[in-house]
């Protein structure tokens, strides 16, 4: 499994903005084969901070996210709604042996 953090420092006047356009994005995504999770985390101590926890079966499932309309759509508009580029930091899951 590959696990993606994506995090998102938004500009606060655009934040109610982002979490409507987000949504969409989020409930798109859930709905592909190989998604194993995607959530919105909200980060506690930072004001409109976020990260996108992202979970997918294998690299092909992600090439297909990538080139869905609904993210190209959203990554169209992420640029006005944010404070800093994108960081996106992924990870390899492996099962751990007992």
């Amino acid at each position: 499994m590959i696990i993606i953090h994506a995090g998102f420092q938004v500009k606060a006047d655009t934040e109610q903005a982002f979490l409507k356009d987000i949504r969409i994005l989020i409930e798109a995504s859930r709905e592909e084969a190989g998604n194993v999770r995607y959530d919105l985390m909200k980060d506690t101590e930072k004001e409109a901070e976020y990260t996108m926890v992202e979970v997918w079966e294998d690299q092909k499932a992600i090439e297909v996210h990538n080139s869905s309309a609904h993210f190209a759509e959203f990554m169209g508009k992420a640029a006005e709604f944010l404070a800093a580029p994108l960081n996106v930091k992924l990870y390899e899951a492996n099962e751990l042996k007992r």
